[in-house]
């Protein structure tokens, strides 16, 4: 039995006895992997490739460490009874899918009616990120972001749109480039107030299409 594999079957056994794996054990997964795909981990430029996706995924998949919760506890009531639409379009989507470990570009729209308290525009974006960072699929992601905004912040009602590429279809499978796929998910007076609903769906429309 190879080193690889012998470290992977390590990791399986620590699993069994309720062990998270260790960074050796994630980078002895990733010479497995390597040497299953038919290449040679020892080689010069594979040497060190274990260690360099055992930190990219830490990156990948920092949205695990994170509450999105907690990011939305502290908000502000100063607001000269402001209560129009609040809305943060065209953030950038990075996550990936659940299925195929693959990344999911594009982008998300979150819009939301306070009840007379607003929060800071930069933990709308962090709760989206939060969520994005884990492995995902859109539909998942969609109702998360939206469901964790109206559960904390209690507003009037939210509105999320995510707009994104899936790498598990443009570049493997089917392949089928150029495709995006839109998820919504409509809460409170954006779900029964139509004009309210073109509103967002018109202040979104003016800002420029397609993923990424």
């Amino acid at each position: 039995m190879t080193y690889a594999a012998n470290a992977a079957a390590m990791t399986r056994n620590q699993k069994s006895q309720g062990h998270r794996p260790t960074r050796a054990d994630a980078e002895a997964a990733v010479r497995l992997l390597l040497e299953w795909s038919g290449d040679d981990p020892d080689r010069e430029g594979l040497i060190d490739t274990p260690a360099r996706v055992v930190r990219a995924y830490e990156e990948f998949f920092e949205g695990y460490k994170t509450d999105p919760a907690e990011l939305l506890a502290r908000t502000f009531e100063e607001t000269n009874d402001y209560d129009d639409m609040i809305l943060l379009r065209d953030m950038r989507l990075e996550s990936h899918c659940e299925h195929h470990i693959v990344p999911i570009i594009g982008k998300v729209h979150v819009a939301y009616l306070p009840a007379k308290r607003v929060v800071g525009i930069s933990k709308i974006a962090r709760v989206v990120e939060a969520y994005a960072k884990r492995l995902q699929i859109q539909e998942t992601l969609t109702s998360q972001i939206a469901d964790t905004i109206q559960s904390v912040l209690e507003p009037r009602g939210v509105a999320v749109i995510v707009e994104a590429a899936h790498m598990c279809m443009t570049t493997r499978g089917i392949k089928k480039p150029g495709v995006s796929m839109v998820t919504r998910r409509l809460l409170g007076e954006f779900q029964t107030d139509a004009e309210l609903r073109r509103d967002f769906l018109s202040s979104i429309s003016m800002s420029g299409r397609g993923p990424g």
